[in-house]
This record gives structure tokens, C-alpha cells and sequence, in this order.
């Protein structure tokens, strides 16, 4: 059999056993080291897996991951998800569609601790959306405003997702951190001005809240200083260039244990349940890095990331009509599959592509965890939507992508924003 016919063979086997349920970590591996295993020896094969596996884990630079998982695991536990509602709430949730942009905005300040859309999605589904229905907002909106506000944990630094992709194409992560800031933050005041003119065009679908007192906004700013100081704490030191993106990770997750304990919000039961939840996510994501890794020497064998790119390059669609292919093939795949997974996959194959186009790395890392974060919200399968689902039970899919519609075509129109002023995400790290 042809390398070509073992590479196609290979991806066929890999998506069907992914439809079988088969977790995606062990169906790279299971792929990659049968495929090497056939085209180069079964003992070089399994010397592969020791050596990969060994590396993967002891790999100083793959330290940034587990850190930043125990800091999110941490501010999670410790409330601060509820604190960032109150506060955003006791400055807008007077106003009409107030209470959607307060859950906005505290998505973004939790995104910006936690590093992710799915922990993002599932806390806020318990802390905004029982507020927006005792309210009277209509279920369509209270959930859509959750499931995009979700997406902002991959922009928002730190993000895991930007980690694994420095970490795949050897891209500087602080750099990579610092490009999602500007991003992030148009993400969050363009679905701002979204849930505005929604309240401007149907006056009576958005209620206003109760107007709240200069002493309760002042309570709730005074609330969320330690989540502020921890993210300019670490985003500051990063940017300075104080800390390599592994130390601003252990500090962070230091700093996040400290506040916590200082202000008396993490119990020895929750810093056990944390250091669980962060050992069980890490231990997932290194079993998807392990099996990508394995998956990835296979395809180097078969020559497929060179053959994928002098393809695409050879089409005629120019730059950005291969950029544009590219981008509709993760909404696809945003459908089906979880946003890690996404790109531990793909990102090996495309990212040739990429370079050889001449697109900055940092900034397509940028538009691509922007692309497949789309993925996770649009139909007729987004993973935030299943998450809201599952948290929020009586409420349908059909309601939840009602209500994701309009922050879906907002979140197209950044993406050109992107595409055309690529200053926007480069900005920052020229600075650096």
C-alpha cells in the first residue's frame, strides 16, 4: 500500500472511531502508532510511544498548561465567577438588556483567570441565567448571551487553547497571550453594542433592572480586586517580561491559592476538589498532546502536512481563498469536536500551509482559536450550547441557537475586522 493510501486510510479510521466515541487522544495515538508501526517497524513503534510520552510530561515548556489549570481551578472555587456578576451587575443591570452585557463582561473578566470557554459557559449557565430569567429576559437571549460569552475564554489571556498552539508550532506564548488582549476585548464591546441595539430594535424583548446604589457599586467594585491584581499580576509580568509564560503560569496559580486563602474563600475541601479538578483536565489534555504527537509523526512519514500544502497552494484561490477554506473547515469541525482537539489535530497539518502563504503565526493563531471558539456556537452541533444544555435542562437547542444568531454574525464581522487590520492582534506583541 502507498504512503498516500495509508495517510487516507489513517484519517478515515481516526474520524471513525471518533463517531464510536473512542476519546480523541487515544484515537490519534492508536492511528499514529498503527500507521508507524506499518510503514517503518513495530518496535520502532513502540520505543515511539516511551519517548513521546516521557517527554511530553517532563517538558518544562508544557508546565504552562497544568499552571494555568490549577489558577483557573482555584478563582473558580473561590467564587469569584459570582463576585464578577455582582459587580458588573451593580454598574449596568439597570439598563435595558442590562443584566446580558453585566454576563458579558464578567465572562470576560472569568476568562481572563480561567482560560476556558467550556468552565466559562458551565459556570455562568448556573450564575447568570437563573438572575436574566427571575428578571424576565426570554430564555433564547439569557442562554445565547452565555453561550457567546463562553467563547471568550480561549481569546482572553491565559488561554490553553493559544498555549498548546504555541507549544505545537513552537510560536512564543507570551506573544501569542498578549495578541489575544485586543481581540478579547473587541470581542466583548461588539457583543456589548450587539445586546444594545437588540434592546433598541425590540423595546419590549429586554428588561431593565433595578438601579443600584452608589454604596452597592461601590461594594462591587471593591469586591473584584483580587481577580484584577492576579491578571495584571501575570499578564503584566508576561508583557514586561518579568516571567516566561511557565512562571507566569506557577505564579499565578500561587497567586490565585494566596487570595484565595487570605480572603477566606478556599477551604481545605476546595483546594483539595481544585487540585483534583486541574490534575484530572491536565492528565486529558496530555493524553490529546501524547496521542497528537504520536498522530504526528505518522503524518510526517506519509508526508502529508507537504502534501496538504503544495495542494492548497497550487489551487489558485491566492492567499486568502486558501485562508478562507481553511477557516470553513473549522467551523465544520467546531461542530463535532471540542476546540483542544481541534487544534492539536489540524494545526500540524495547516500551519506549512500557513507559512508558506507568508501569514504572521501569531496573528493566524489569533484567527483561528477565534474561528473554531465560532465553531463551539454554531449550528446544528456547538459545544457551548451542549454544555448550556446540560446545565440548564429545560430549555431546547433550537432556543439556545435563537438566541446565538445575532452574536454569531457579530462574531463573523470581527473576523474580518481581523482579516483586514491584522494590527488589531499585532499591535501588542510588537511591543513586547
Amino acid at each position: 500500500m502507498s504512503t498516500d493510501a495509508v495517510a487516507v486510510s489513517g484519517f478515515i479510521t481516526l474520524f471513525v472511531l471518533m463517531l464510536l466515541r473512542v476519546p480523541v487522544g487515544m484515537a490519534m495515538g492508536l492511528v499514529g502508532v498503527t500507521g508507524y508501526s506499518y510503514l517503518v517497524g513495530f518496535e520502532p513503534a513502540l520505543k515511539l510511544i516511551g519517548q513521546t510520552s516521557m517527554r511530553t510530561v517532563t517538558d518544562y515548556t508544557f508546565g504552562v498548561i497544568p499552571m494555568f489549570l490549577l489558577m483557573g481551578a482555584f478563582v473558580s472555587n473561590s467564587g469569584v465567577s459570582r463576585e464578577l456578576f455582582k459587580a458588573a451587575n451593580t454598574l449596568v443591570g439597570h439598563l435595558k438588556g442590562g443584566l446580558g452585557i453585566a454576563t458579558v463582561v464578567a465572562c470576560g473578566g472569568f476568562a481572563a483567570i480561567c482560560g476556558s470557554s467550556v468552565a466559562t459557559a458551565a459556570t455562568f449557565s448556573t450564575v447568570a441565567y437563573p438572575e436574566m430569567r427571575r428578571y424576565g429576559y426570554p430564555q433564547s437571549f439569557a442562554t445565547g448571551v452565555i453561550a457567546a460569552g463562553g467563547t471568550l475564554g480561549a481569546m482572553l489571556p491565559p488561554s490553553t487553547v493559544l498555549a498548546v498552539y504555541g507549544i505545537i508550532t513552537q510560536q512564543d506564548i507570551g506573544k501569542l497571550f498578549v495578541a489575544g488582549i485586543i481581540p478579547g476585548i473587541l470581542a466583548m464591546m461588539m457583543y456589548v453594542i450587539t445586546i444594545a441595539i437588540i434592546g433598541k430594535l425590540r423595546p419590549d424583548f429586554l428588561p431593565a433592572g433595578t438601579p443600584s446604589t452608589w454604596k452597592e457599586k461601590a461594594r462591587g467594585i471593591r469586591d473584584v480586586w483580587a481577580p484584577l491584581v492576579l491578571f495584571a499580576f501575570v499578564i503584566g509580568g508576561l508583557y514586561g517580561g518579568l516571567f516566561t509564560p511557565t512562571e507566569a503560569g506557577g505564579m499565578g496559580a500561587g497567586g490565585a491559592f494566596v487570595l484565595g486563602v487570605l480572603r477566606k474563600r478556599l477551604s481545605r475541601s476546595l483546594i483539595r476538589e481544585s487540585l483534583l479538578q486541574a490534575t484530572r483536565t491536565a492528565a486529558a489534555v496530555f493524553t490529546v498532546l501524547i496521542g497528537a504527537l504520536l498522530f504526528g509523526y505518522f503524518l510526517t512519514i506519509t508526508q502529508t502536512p507537504q502534501k496538504v500544502t503544495v495542494f492548497l497552494t497550487s489551487l489558485g484561490l491566492g492567499r486568502y481563498g486558501v485562508l478562507a477554506l481553511i477557516m470553513l473547515m473549522y467551523l465544520v469541525l467546531g461542530c463535532l469536536m471540542d476546540a483542544m482537539a481541534m487544534i492539536i489535530l489540524t494545526i500540524p497539518i495547516i500551519f506549512p500551509v500557513v507559512t508558506a502563504l507568508g501569514f504572521d503565526p501569531i496573528w493566524f493563531g489569533v484567527i483561528i482559536v477565534m474561528t473554531v471558539e465560532l465553531g463551539l456556537i454554531h449550528p446544528p452541533v456547538g459545544m457551548n450550547v451542549f454544555v448550556i444544555k446540560s446545565v440548564v435542562k429545560d430549555v431546547s437547542f433550537t432556543t439556545i441557537f435563537k438566541g446565538v444568531a445575532p452574536f454569531i454574525l457579530t462574531d463573523i464581522i470581527r473576523l474580518v475586522i481581523l482579516i483586514a487590520f491584522p494590527i488589531v492582534a499585532l499591535y501588542l506583541p510588537s511591543r513586547m
